[in-house]
């Protein structure tokens, strides 16, 4: 028992032992550990410090060089400032020496003046004197011989300004022509368009007579349900081989034309039959028209035209103005549009797309009472053409004011076009009356003895008597009538007037 109480005692002091050894190892460890933390703390310390010392120096550093920047600056400013003052009190300095001699050369000119008005005054006098001594002299009053030195002076200007107009019209001839010519002698020239001269009649050839008497029908029934069908005259006379188709509209001599073909060569001709083949080839003519319009457009390169206005293009193949196809004169007038457009700089697609629409009023589906020039612009307007267009298309005949480069080109075409050789036939009444028309204004003018109208109305020759006008009237006689030709008459191309005044001074030797 008390080995046992003796061993229990002996473990329980060894484990009170070793806990307390084991304490103090502990308590060692513990300050060792706060030690080496407390060192590492110390430069860990150390160390903030040092980068905090940097960057403060760092940015004093930077500070500093701020304050030196603004410091440079203002003086700068300062010494700008100081530039200033010194070039302003400089000028300042200037402005009043100029000033003084202002004041200088106005005192000089106020004494000038009141010697002026006191010679004027003198003067005045003097004239007085003389118009009332010229007064006594010549028998006239001051107011007759005002109006008669006015009369005279007036007279004298008029001349010498008629002959200063000619040479300054002739100057700007000589530059401006020179070019215009030389872009319409081109354009022309790039243009070649063949000479188609409409006619009121068609010639239907046949293979034999016999056809002649089946197209006639019994008692006439046949032709005249083709002439009512129709609409066109068929004249069967002794001509061989032939039947002509006499109508105004060329459409309808087209639709009979072609209406005659299939019934002949078909054999069958009668009432019915001819409606029936008389609608197929009205219907047929329409797309025939349609297709017309749009390859011509295909043709010229012109796209996203309105389709009732491409049908209308097609339609002038089968129109014509004093002789001259329609649709072909809008294409010569299309591409001349074109090539003076590109001469000049302009938009040549909208300058070809007017030239060929400038006459689209002339085959409307309705007839209003407007000109072809004014409905040709509504008809562009409503099928939503540019203004540019629109505007050339109404102002080709002078109806309304022009507003773009491209009317006048329009126009100019247009005139090229009909005015050229062969282009267009002319009425003989019209035309002789135009001639007298030239002739007589001509003789309207005093001192005009002869005028003669010359090479088919281009050129006007007018005869003078040399005793009532001299060579100076005679320029502004000749301005004067083409004046007046320019804004009373109807007329293609142009017309030249000359003016022939000579003297002839005749004796006889005996």
């Amino acid at each position: 028992m008390e080995i046992l109480l003796g061993s229990i005692i002996g473990l329980v002091i060894g484990g009170v032992v070793a806990f307390i050894i084991q304490n103090v190892l502990l308590k060692k460890r513990t300050e060792k550990i706060l030690a080496d933390a407390e060192h590492e703390g110390e430069s860990v310390k150390k160390e903030k410090i040092l980068q905090a010392k940097e960057r403060f120096l760092k940015l004093k550093e930077e500070h500093e060089e701020v304050i030196r920047d603004r410091e440079r600056k203002m003086q700068s400013n300062e010494d700008k400032v100081k530039a200033k003052e010194k070039t302003l009190s400089q000028k300042t300095e200037e402005v009043a020496r100029k000033e003084k001699e202002l004041e200088k050369v106005q005192s000089d000119y106020e004494h000038k003046l009141a010697s002026v008005e006191a010679k004027h005054v003198e003067l005045d006098k003097i004239q007085q004197k003389r118009v009332a001594e010229l007064s006594r002299i010549s028998g006239m009053t001051v107011d007759e011989a005002r109006n008669h030195m006015m009369e005279a002076l007036v007279d004298e200007a008029r001349t010498q300004a008629m002959a200063h107009i000619k040479e300054v019209t002739e100057e700007a001839k000589l530059n401006a022509n020179r070019e215009a010519k030389k872009i319409v002698v081109q354009t022309i020239q790039r243009v070649a368009t063949e000479q188609a001269v409409e006619n009121a009649v068609s010639v239907f050839n046949i293979d034999s007579d016999e056809v002649k008497g089946r197209i006639i029908g019994r008692e006439g029934r046949n032709i005249r349900a083709i002439e009512a069908a129709t609409g066109v005259e068929i004249i069967v006379d002794d001509t061989p081989e032939a039947i002509i188709l006499s109508c105004f509209d060329p459409v309808r001599r087209e639709i009979a034309r072609l209406s005659l073909h299939q019934l002949v060569s078909d054999g069958r001709i009668h009432p019915a039959r001819i409606e029936e083949v008389v609608a197929k080839t009205k219907k047929s003519l329409e797309e025939e028209i349609a297709e017309t319009g749009r390859r011509t457009c295909i043709d010229l390169g012109i796209h996203g035209l309105h389709p009732e206005l491409m049908r209308m293009v097609g339609r002038m193949k089968y129109r014509s103005s004093y002789g001259q196809n329609l649709l072909q004169h809008s294409r010569e007038v299309a591409n001349m549009c074109a090539i003076m457009a590109s001469e000049l700089g302009l938009n040549v697609k909208i300058a070809k797309r007017a030239g060929l629409l400038h006459d689209i009023g002339k085959v409307p589906d309705e007839e209003p009472e407007l000109p072809h020039a004014i409905l040709g612009m509504k008809l562009a307007e409503k099928y939503g053409e540019k203004p540019d267009v629109c505007n050339a298309i109404g102002a080709h005949h002078d109806e309304i004011e022009m507003t773009t480069l491209i009317a006048p080109i329009v126009q100019v075409c247009d005139a090229i076009s009909g005015a050229r050789p062969g282009a267009r036939r002319e009425i003989v009444e019209s035309y002789i009356k135009r001639i007298k028309e030239l002739e007589n204004l001509a003789l309207s003018y005093d001192g005009v003895s002869n005028a003669y109208a010359i090479q088919a109305g281009r050129e006007l020759r007018v005869l003078v008597e040399s005793e009532k006008v001299s060579d100076l009237k005679a320029d502004e006689l000749s301005f004067s009538i083409s004046q007046r030709i320019q804004t009373e008459m109807t007329y293609p191309g142009q017309v030249k007037v000359t003016v022939i005044r000579e003297k002839r001074s005749v004796n006889y030797a005996k």
